[in-house]
């Protein structure tokens, strides 16, 4: 636990606020314990909508259910 605090910039006491899931820690000292374990490659993965199946859901019930192209009226060219 020292040496991952350590390589991480971070104190002990943070390390271990991260390992109870405190929500008070910044998304900076987690990028820092991430990288200082090696995990930080999949930190791309968290923003990616691809995975984001609540959101996505979300999204597709605010679509309206029908779409009309709307086009121009007709006008009578006889006169």
């Amino acid at each position: 636990m020292a040496v991952v605090a350590e390589r991480a910039f971070t104190s002990r006491s943070t390390l271990q606020r991260i390992e109870e899931g405190d929500p008070n820690v910044g998304i900076g000292i987690y990028a820092a314990v991430l990288n200082a374990l090696g995990l930080l490659d999949g930190i791309g993965d968290l923003a990616d909508i691809t995975r984001d199946t609540v959101g996505q859901a979300l999204a597709t019930a605010d679509l309206p259910a029908r779409a009309r192209i709307s086009r121009p009226s007709r006008k009578d060219s006889n006169a």
